[in-house]
């Protein structure tokens, strides 16, 4: 089984994010790869061992993107791919789908696994814009691969919807978005960050995938800090429940949200 997974690099979770001359920065914080895509590397890596094949990661990024495939790499991934190219810098969402999605098709991916979204842009929408473009099923949030049917090459999965849980018996390829349920992502071991760090990982242009610049159609031109605003806490009391929630009546009356 050709199993890919796509991940994103972003800024550590306690990251501060401040706007500078129109622009959002991070500060010195960290970039690390998205949490979400860790759990995504995981079911790659139990894919691989429970059904066999290898697991490729591909990134759409600058030189920072080498921190997150290098992540992926150290944690078991066999080998991995960076995309980019100035014409890039700009990419939105739809943009980027169609990338990924001619660089999917360059490596005849069998299996297809994102994390639920990033927690960055935090639109979740990039997997299932991914799978429209290569006209494959989508399913998101899973939770566990039961079983794989080679003969027929299809994939039995569950997922969780809001408690309930769905089993599927899924045609590949195909495209998945994988749910922190799956499992803990593996920690990577000491030999496998060395290995990482001397990998020497491809840049997929454009042109490389057959591709000419995608036209963005969502732009920031410029990003504003809101005005900060006085917030005051006044704490109402009283001699009973009755009393309290009639002083807190009156207070919303006056201040004309009632």
């Amino acid at each position: 089984m050709n199993i890919v997974v796509g991940v994103k690099v972003v800024p550590d979770t306690a990251a501060q994010v401040r706007v500078e001359n129109g622009k959002v920065t991070w500060g010195d914080a960290p970039l690390v790869l998205n949490p979400w895509d860790e759990f995504a590397v995981e079911a790659a890596l139990q894919a691989k061992e429970k059904f066999g094949g290898q697991v490729t990661v591909i990134s759409m990024g600058d030189e920072h993107a080498l921190e997150a495939l290098r992540r992926a790499l150290a944690m078991g991934c066999q080998q991995a791919y960076r995309i980019y190219e100035d014409a890039l810098a700009q990419a939105d969402t739809l943009a980027t789908a169609d990338v990924l999605a001619a660089a999917i098709r360059k490596l005849e991916a069998d299996l297809v696994l994102f994390g639920r979204q990033a927690i960055d842009g935090d639109t979740a929408m990039t997997p299932a814009a991914v799978a429209q473009r290569l006209g494959w099923p989508f399913v998101g949030l899973v939770t566990a691969f039961q079983g794989y049917d080679e003969g027929s090459k299809t994939l039995e999965v569950t997922r969780d919807l809001d408690g309930i849980k769905q089993n599927l018996r899924v045609p590949l390829p195909a495209v998945f978005t994988i749910a922190k349920e799956f499992a803990e992502p593996r920690y990577p071991s000491f030999m496998g960050i060395r290995k990482a760090s001397r990998a020497q990982i491809p840049v997929w242009s454009l042109a490389d995938l057959g591709l000419e610049a995608p036209a963005v159609k969502v732009a920031w031109p410029e990003v504003l800090q809101p005005p900060k605003r006085e917030v005051q806490c006044q704490f109402i009391t009283g001699d009973s429940p009755q009393e309290i929630a009639k002083k807190l009546v009156d207070k919303l009356i006056e201040e004309k949200v009632l």
